[in-house]
């Protein structure tokens, strides 16, 4: 059971990356490089997990192309540290295209170790996964996928997302996201569930509320076990997670935001 309980910590640190989308080229008004957010990750009266996601302060350059390197990263803290998890999801994204050239993966769950990357090229639309040994040196396997045009990967995809005009959408549509992750192409379908007023530790917001159609599974509880929050502004933050788990709930609640593109 705590194993599966600390699984869930990780699904809820990256359930709102995993919004992966093939839509068409958006134009960026919502975060620049420097931007940092931190969450606070509790079970129950519990605090379970520190995550951040972070763009680099630097604009670094893929093939000529000038791309944001964004980290996502969380740890486990205080109890739930005897289930020790250091994850970083990576992600250099194109900043006018807003598609990614590589993606990574760096899992620590307990003596559980793997480390990814990924290359997508686009214009063939291929993506060429390597996998490294323990110690990130030694590539142990490569193997290419065909992929859709201007796929996204994990976390790329939710920064596409901020892109979007969401006050298009009616309370009850449905978003239907694409992407590539861990060997396979992903449609996520999305409800958007209309607004609400949230008060957090930054701030009181006017917010989107999103409700991802999950697959039935050990950990999650009810027909639709997930509510998102992300700010109704220009900058398109997520604010809060909810999950409902068969055995309590877990909450993900934003506890700091700095290097904002809109103030």
């Amino acid at each position: 059971m705590k194993k599966q309980l600390l699984k869930s910590v990780i699904v809820a640190i990256f359930s709102f990356s995993a919004m992966l989308s093939s839509f068409a080229q958006q134009k960026n008004t919502a975060f620049k490089n420097g931007e940092e957010l931190t969450f606070k990750v509790s079970y129950g009266f519990l605090d379970a997990a520190e995550a951040k996601m972070k763009i680099n302060p630097y604009v670094n350059t893929i093939k000529s192309r000038p791309v944001y390197r964004i980290d996502v990263t969380g740890e486990t803290l205080g109890l739930f540290k005897l289930f020790k998890v250091n994850d970083n999801w990576g992600s250099y994204l194109d900043t006018v295209k807003i598609i990614p050239h590589q993606s990574y993966r760096f899992i620590e769950e307990g003596k559980y170790r793997k480390n990814e990357r990924v290359v997508f090229d686009h214009d063939r639309g291929t993506a060429m996964m390597r996998l490294y040994d323990r110690e990130n040196k030694k590539v142990v396997s490569a193997k290419t996928y065909d992929v859709p045009k201007n796929v996204q990967d994990i976390v790329s995809g939710f920064y596409l997302l901020r892109t979007m005009d969401l006050n298009k959408y009616n309370k009850g549509d449905i978003i239907t996201l694409t992407g590539f992750f861990d060997k396979e192409i992903y449609n996520l379908k999305l409800i958007y569930d209309g607004k609400e007023r949230l008060s957090t530790q930054v701030g009181d917001f006017d917010t989107f509320m999103l409700t991802p159609i999950m697959p039935s599974n050990k950990l999650f509880s009810g027909e639709y076990p997930v509510t998102i929050w992300v700010s109704d502004d220009q900058n398109k933050i997520p604010l809060k997670i909810k999950a409902k788990l068969m055995v309590g709930s877990l909450n993900m609640d934003i506890t700091k935001a700095t290097g904002l593109r809109n103030n």
